[in-house]
């Protein structure tokens, strides 16, 4: 089915009706931000979100909001999907970030052959799914399938995971399938998704920021896997219509950018928050609120924030429109969303920084909020997805005039 002719089986009313859920869901997300942040220690020392708040994400319908409508999910827009994720990241990083990886890495699903995308949602659209995507498993082609091995990092969400998915270097005789034609290009890479059962999770989570995301390591070794849970990571098919779904590797720069957006914005609030207290720092002549400095230094940041959400909803847009056109699958269109990216989680991650430092001294305790944002944001920008050297293949494209 083409895309337009998607569209056009969504009926008004549908549209209406999802737009309602949504906004409901919005607003039990503000509803209940109170309560889960005040839990935040709580994430950083069990170092996962705890079981009850993510059968709290179930129920809002986090976890089906971008799932088919044919399998019950919500199917919402992606601007709509964005801004669901900004507003779980503005209440706490560990648990904005568990949204958005549950949320998002679904989307992988609807390359998988029909099948198997049937098995998964079989019970129903709320699935939760984590998983790693850098290529560090191998598969070997024997009879039935594929023989996998690998251990596969940051694993978000794995405790909680009804299924996950690794990507693999395809191999035949213990050398790599050529990707292309050309043999001198890197090697064919698929992804595969199989139950939590059937990995292994090593407890490995022992970081600087994002400590409740439970993002362990995930092992496999020497197990047979059938062709129908493979797919391609890059480039797969869609199993089914919408345009979200045509390219999911296109779109998953954006989720992060939102994470970032709502990290920066919280921060923001933050530090507003704390200075309305009435706080005056050491040897300041005048409460933080009166300072001109001050006030000169907060209009700054939150010109620096307002810019990054502004640039970060207009990629959004313009990627939802070529979405809906059917033209989202380019390779131009990942490189402008990943540039994107990068720029906004390294300009969040400095936002942030100086929020921080606006703080002073009590900012560095932990039950400042401030020093947490700082240490989440700063591990987010780490993320492949949006680090620095991505921005090379943005000079490439300029260079070749695309």
């Amino acid at each position: 089915m083409l895309l337009r002719d998607h569209a056009r089986d969504i009926t008004q009313d549908a549209l209406s009706l999802r737009r309602e859920s949504a906004e409901r869901m919005l607003a039990d997300i503000r509803h209940l931000a109170p309560s889960i942040k005040a839990r935040a220690a709580e994430f950083e020392g069990a170092r996962r979100i705890p079981v009850d708040l993510i059968d709290t994400l179930r129920d809002l319908g986090v976890f089906r909001m971008l799932v088919p409508s044919s399998h019950g999910g919500m199917e919402l827009d992606l601007p709509t999907g964005i801004e669901i994720i900004t507003a779980l990241a503005r209440i706490d990083g560990s648990f904005g970030w568990t949204a958005m990886i549950g949320a998002g890495a679904a989307l992988f699903a609807s390359n998988l052959p029909r099948e198997t995308f049937e098995t998964i949602y079989r019970n129903g659209p709320d699935v939760t799914v984590a998983g790693a995507a850098a290529p560090l498993g191998k598969a070997e082609i024997v009879s039935g399938g594929w023989r996998v091995s690998g251990r596969w990092p940051f694993a978000s969400g794995c405790l909680h995971a009804d299924w996950m998915l690794g990507v693999c270097v395809m191999m035949e005789d213990g050398k790599p399938i050529p990707g292309s034609a050309d043999e001198q290009g890197p090697p064919m890479m698929r992804g595969f998704f199989l139950p939590k059962s059937e990995w292994k999770i090593e407890n490995t989570w022992h970081v600087t920021g994002l400590k409740g995301t439970g993002s362990h390591h995930i092992a496999m070794h020497e197990r047979v896997v059938s062709e129908a849970n493979f797919f391609d990571f890059m480039e797969g098919d869609p199993c089914v219509p919408g345009p979200l779904y045509q390219a999911p590797i296109q779109l998953l720069p954006l989720f992060h950018g939102a994470f970032d957006v709502g990290m920066a914005e919280a921060a923001l609030d933050e530090l507003v928050e704390m200075a309305n207290s009435g706080r005056q720092q050491l040897r300041a002549a005048v409460p933080m609120r009166e300072s001109e400095v001050f006030q000169y230094e907060l209009g700054r940041v939150a010109a620096d924030v307002r810019a990054v959400r502004a640039a970060h909803r207009a990629q959004v847009t313009e990627q939802w429109q070529h979405a809906l056109s059917g033209t989202l699958r380019d390779e131009a269109r990942f490189v402008d969303s990943q540039q994107t990216a990068v720029w906004v989680a390294g300009a969040c991650a400095r936002a942030i920084s100086h929020c921080f430092a606006l703080g002073g001294g009590s900012a560095i305790y932990d039950a400042s909020p401030l020093q947490r944002r700082m240490r989440d944001m700063q591990v987010a920008a780490q993320h492949a997805m949006v680090q620095q050297r991505n921005y090379v293949a943005a000079g490439k494209q300029l260079l070749r005039g695309a």
